[in-house]
Formats: structure tokens, sequence, C-alpha cells
């Protein structure tokens, strides 16, 4: 079966957690298993967007692994603003609110890598399914944080 890029990266994340994966063919050969169509290639590029590395087991062998961005390390800078550019398509602020746009279904990582990213002036997010709403700090914060967003979404 054909997935979405998102859903091919989903089962992948979850195949290596569960599985010891050593090859990129490998993974090719349990997403087959899984009856999903995938190349090397795509699983190569997958294995980047994840942000997926090698790391070394007790008995030495090397496995793909995911790390974890824990909630209360600060994503990087470059992260946030390749999530924003790909996902964000609108902003609107008005005082201390601002209304972000995404294509349907991706509210909620564009939320995510705010909530992560510990911006000045944000207080939190709330993602529905292609629209999230940023609460920035009190007053007419809403304006800096929408102009903020704006140019890291590069629009």
């Amino acid at each position: 079966m054909r997935l979405s890029k998102n859903q091919r990266q989903h089962r992948i994340g979850q195949i290596l957690e569960s599985e010891a994966v050593t090859s990129q063919a490998q993974l090719v050969e349990l997403l087959a298993a899984a009856g999903v169509d995938a190349t090397q290639a795509t699983v190569s590029r997958d294995l980047e967007d994840l942000g997926a590395v090698k790391v070394r087991t007790g008995g030495g062998e090397s496995v793909y692994a995911v790390p974890e961005l824990p909630k209360d390390r600060v994503a990087p800078g470059d992260h946030l603003r390749r999530v924003l550019g790909e996902w964000v398509v609108e902003v609107a602020s008005s005082a201390n609110l601002v209304v972000v746009r995404t294509p349907p279904g991706s509210a909620h990582v564009v939320a995510s890598a705010l909530d992560r990213a510990g911006l000045p002036g944000i207080i939190g997010t709330v993602a529905g399914d292609d629209t999230l709403l940023v609460i920035a700090e009190s007053g007419p914060a809403g304006g800096r944080v929408g102009a903020s967003l704006r140019e890291l979404a590069g629009l």
C-alpha cells in the first residue's frame, strides 16, 4: 500500500522503536512485510527527515534510532524554521492571539514544534486539524509573535 510521507515516516518510527534495524535494506523489507511500498532511496530520505542516527547497542551492533526530543528541550532553530516553512500557510494575529493555518491534519506538527522551541512571548498552543491558536503574553504581544512566525515560515 502507498502511504503519505507522514504516515510512512510514522510507521518507520514505530518499526525503529520495536525492531533492531541495522540497514536501510532491512527497513525496506520490514515495511514491505507490513504492506508498505517504499524504495531504499525513499527510506533514506525518511530516515534523514526523522533525524534517525545509527547507535551502537550493548552487543556492539549498530542500529537506527530516532532520538526523542523531550518537551523541556529547546528545538533547534533550523528545525523550527523547516517545520514552519513546510507546514504554515497563513498567520494572522489579534491582541495576544495568533491564528496559524496549515494543510489539513498538520496543525499538531507545528504546535509541537512551537511548544518545544521556547520562543519568547509564547505561553502555549492549542491545535485542531488545520488551525492552531498560539497564545502570546498579555497585551499586544500577538502582533510581535505573529510577525516572528510569519518570518520563520517565509511568509
